[in-house]
Order: C-alpha cells, then structure tokens, then sequence
C-alpha cells in the first residue's frame, strides 16, 4: 500500500462543551477536555484508522505540548514527519461547544504558521501516492507559499493531491484561492466553504469549480455528501447517529472518502465511507478517531 501524505496544523485542543450561551462578562458552566488535535493531524488520524498507510507533515514546538502529540499519533499508526520549532509553540485551540453540538474555534496556529517548503522532505513523495492539504496552511499568509510549493511537489512526483477549504470565514479572495490551487484533483469543501467559493449553497454550484479541480466532494451536513465532477453528481444519504461534537468531521469524512477512493472504490461507496467516518466523528468528544 503506497503512503498518504497528509500536510497541516497539530495542535492541543481545549475542547470546552456549555449548556446555554456564554454569559459575556460572567461564568458558564463547562465540561473541558484537553484532546491532540489540528486538521492536519485528526485527518491523518483517521486515515491510519480507516487502515491507509499515512505520514503527517506539521511543524510543532519544541515543547510538552508537541512530544505528546507526537507519541499519541504515532500510537494511532501515524507516521509522524515533524519539524521542531524552537522559536513557537505548538498550535493550540480553544473550541467552544455548544448544547446542539455546534462548534466555535478559537486557534493560535504558533509553530504551524512558521511552516517552510523545506518541512516536507522530498523523500517522503517517492513511496507515496497521494497528498492531501489542509486548508488552514494556504489561508494563512504565512504558510501559503509553503503549501503551494507543497502541492507543486507532489505533482511533479506524480502524486494525485487533495484540499480540503477548511475555513469559509477565512477565504477572503476566491477567485484568487481557486486560482491557485487550479490543478488539484479532488477539493472537499462543506456547504459554508463551496458558498464562499461560488456564491451558493447547492452542491451543484460545485460545477462551476470543474474548470480548476478535476472533483468536488462536497459535505451538505444532515443531507450527506455529493461528488461532482465531469461525468455528473453522485449524492448519499448523511450516517444515523448522535451529534454530540461537530469538531473534527470534515477530517474525518475526508479520511474516510480518500481511504476507499484511493483504494479504488466507486464514488458512491467513497462518500459512503466519508459520511460513515464523519457521523462516528460527531458521536463522541474531540477530533480523533477512537482509539
């Protein structure tokens, strides 16, 4: 089985779940967990579950923080290809959940927002097959370059490449955004992020992004997922299951979907796969698959 390449953010999640608003000024009562996390890093996580041979490249501090992520992924089966910033420290976030399971972040990228082109070794490419990008990394200033001149790379390797958006909030220009990543095979956007791309809601607007990504896998949240590409659209009902945590899906139904993708399913059965890895992801607290 040849490796994935996953490419993003780890960091320590500060997960806190509040029943009720947050009073402003005042106290909420909260449950707190402290949970590995990043997208980079939850995605790569569940593709080692979903049973892909997968290394992660992240940049981490030299700190408590970046060991423990590194000795719980590499427990997970990740193979873990960091580099140590003795300058930052590991990216952290604090998600606020609320009663219905809905999730506010608030993320300190730290030594991820220092990545570098050169954090990707090339060696890792030669054995690989596929690499998927995190949005987080082309929607920071600071890392864009590295993540263009990451997917760039894998290309010439011969690698076929993935994105997921990650952040509708975040994509500011994008004409510019489609632009540049024009070229990648697969883009795995939900509802909030292909808006933000094309100006609407529907997955078929996903069309209009053929020009630039040979498919979009779009999350639609309780209606499913749909594939669109030049052959037409594909949609499959969303997974039964409690939402307890919406923190972590989309890496999940990311995982899910390339693991059976790259292993040759259908498309069909490919976002089967998402949805079922997404609806187990809502299921419990934090982003990581279970252990």
């Amino acid at each position: 089985m040849n490796t994935v390449v996953v490419v993003g953010d780890v960091a320590v999640d500060v997960v806190a779940a509040h029943s009720g608003p947050v009073v402003h000024g005042g106290d909420s009562r909260a449950r707190i967990a402290l949970t590995t996390g990043g997208a980079g890093a939850n995605t790569a996580a569940w593709l080692a579950w979903c049973g892909a041979e997968v290394a992660l490249v992240a940049r981490v501090g030299e700190d408590a923080a970046g060991r423990q992520a590194l000795e719980e992924l590499t427990t997970a089966g990740v193979r873990c290809a960091f580099t140590f910033d003795g300058e930052a420290s590991t990216c952290c976030v604090v998600v606020l959940v609320d009663d219905q399971g809905q999730r506010s972040m608030l993320p300190d990228r730290g030594a991820s927002a220092r990545m570098t082109p050169d954090d990707l070794d090339p060696a890792l490419l030669a054995g690989a097959e596929h690499l998927h990008l995190s949005g987080y990394v082309l929607l920071d200033e600071s890392t864009l370059g590295a993540g263009l001149a990451m997917l760039a790379a894998a290309r010439d390797a011969g690698l076929t490449t993935s994105v997921d958006p990650q952040a509708a909030a975040l994509i500011t220009d994008p004409a510019r955004f489609v632009e540049e990543l024009a070229g990648v095979d697969l883009l795995l956007p939900n509802l909030d992020e292909l808006a933000a791309l094309t100006g609407s809601r529907s997955a078929a607007s996903a069309e209009r992004l053929l020009g630039a990504f040979g498919a979009v896998a779009v999350t639609t949240g309780p209606a499913g997922a749909s594939w669109v590409d030049r052959d037409g659209t594909v949609s499959v009902p969303a997974a039964p299951g409690a939402c307890v945590d919406t923190t972590g899906a989309g890496d999940a139904f990311d995982a899910g979907l390339l693991s059976a993708w790259l292993a040759g399913k259908s498309t069909e059965d490919s976002l089967l796969a998402g949805v079922r890895a997404g609806a187990l992801a809502v299921g419990r607290t934090g982003a990581q698959p279970p252990r």
